[in-house]
């Protein structure tokens, strides 16, 4: 002991502090993990079987911003107090007792208020928030503690401008879709459930271009056709609306329903022209998120929309189906066509169409294709290669070589992607480098 120094009555009440605050620590880092690890669902269940403490809890986690702030804030000024009061009484037996006083501190206080509470919590997270709801309730409710926590909150707010913090932590997508990924790896949900809830997630983050029907693909009649013309080609493909185009095909007067068509000739007028019975249509632009371009046609209760590229042309048309399978993936009905857009070869080898979207190439090769020009396969090909390609043209990018098999007028109908080998493989890097382009010989042949 260092000579002069004495224990006092003062620091003895100074260590009964001490521990009361460690009490209070280990209480506030049980109900910290307790409350963020319990559902809002899993507590409605329990305070519908009446279980004690339950309603307190069904408060709290319904509203997690109530009670972050005042813990965290109740955690720092607890903690400051502790580490204050440690050292007046450890100064007193010099600067060892000090440093041999420090490393006791964090020790105990990270054993006993942190270590242990809060792995009791993650073992038994109900236990832990049932016990701590009610007296956390209380500390929320206090007004000096809530009225300190609001004022330091806005204070946040005045040095960083932009989304208010009243509300506590925010989630990003990104930790959303991990929190889902997590649960379904838990089997807290099922997998099914999964993937519609990612659907749902990054639906906002969809728009038109990325699921229209493309103008090459549009089922179409023109102005100066029969409605028994177009009759027929409604049933040939089984579509019950059908965009009615100029007689130059350059721009879209609106739609006919074949319900339309079909009363006018049970009524004896087959050779109406089909551009009288055009019902008006809608145009967005290509950006138009689609979970915007869906509620609007729910509201104005239209299955079909057209779409417009920059230049206002006809780009591609969207129906509310397409808009559905967004979400709940392909919906085939008696006239459609199954198509499957990727197919795996037993040589390893994909097979897939040309209209296959980018971001499903990359999340099926673990690529970093670009989707900012183009959003499908056949066109970020085309775009690289920087001509109309022809079957056996190939190209390699991130350690894939994609090889036109299949063309359709200008259009690329399937590609074959296999493992690149060969010197050139030498680009890698995930798409980052330009691509090798390799023209077919003069026989179809690759070269």
């Amino acid at each position: 002991m260092i000579h002069g120094a004495r224990f006092t009555g003062a620091d003895a009440w100074a260590l009964v502090a001490i521990g009361a605050i460690l009490v209070a620590l280990a209480f506030l880092s049980l109900a910290e993990m307790g409350l963020s690890r319990m559902t809002k669902p899993k507590a409605a269940a329990m305070a519908d079987r009446g279980q004690r403490g339950a309603k307190p809890l069904l408060r709290l986690v319904s509203e997690p911003e109530r009670w972050v702030n005042p813990v965290l804030l109740s955690v720092n000024v607890l903690q400051t107090v502790q580490a204050f009061l440690t050292g007046v009484v450890t100064s007193k037996f010099g600067a060892v007792g000090a440093a041999l006083g420090l490393v006791a501190d964090v020790l105990v206080f990270f054993v006993l208020a942190e270590s242990i509470p809060k792995t009791y919590a993650v073992l038994f997270p109900e236990r832990a928030a049932m016990l701590t709801a009610r007296p956390t309730l209380a500390l929320v409710r206090f007004p000096p503690v809530r009225m300190v926590s609001k004022g330091l909150v806005k204070l946040t707010n005045l040095l960083i401008p932009g989304r208010g913090l009243t509300k506590g932590a925010f989630v990003s997508e990104h930790e959303l879709l991990g929190i889902v990924e997590a649960a379904a790896e838990e089997s807290v949900i099922e997998h099914e459930e999964r993937r519609l809830i990612e659907s749902i997630i990054t639906f906002g983050d969809t728009v038109a271009r990325e699921i229209m029907v493309p103008r090459p693909d549009i089922v179409s009649v023109t102005a100066g056709q029969t409605v028994a013309a177009a009759l027929d080609v409604a049933i040939a493909e089984g579509y019950s609306r059908l965009p009615v185009l100029t007689a130059d095909e350059d721009d879209v007067l609106g739609v006919a329903y074949t319900k339309d068509l079909v009363k006018v000739e049970r009524q004896g007028e087959p050779g109406r022209d089909v551009a009288e019975l055009a019902r008006p249509v809608r145009f967005v632009p290509e950006n138009k998120p689609v979970a915007e371009l869906m509620r609007e046609m729910q509201a104005d209760k239209a299955h079909m929309t057209m779409v417009a590229d920059e230049y206002g042309a006809l780009s591609g048309l969207v129906t509310l189906e397409d808009c559905l399978e967004e979400l709940v993936g392909d919906i085939v009905d008696e006239y459609d066509t199954e198509e499957r857009g990727v197919e795996r070869e037993p040589d390893g080898d994909y097979v897939m169409e040309g209209g296959t979207s980018i971001s499903e190439v990359n999340e099926l090769l673990d690529t970093e294709l670009d989707d900012g020009e183009w959003s499908t396969l056949g066109g970020f090909i085309f775009g690289a290669i920087g001509h109309v390609p022809a079957p056996g043209d190939h190209i390699d990018r991130g350690g894939w070589t994609y090889t036109v098999e299949q063309m359709e007028g200008r259009r690329i109908r399937r590609v074959r992607v296999s493992v690149a080998s060969g010197p050139e493989h030498h680009e890698g890097g995930h798409g980052t480098a330009h691509p090798h382009v390799y023209p077919a010989n003069s026989d179809g042949s690759s070269g």
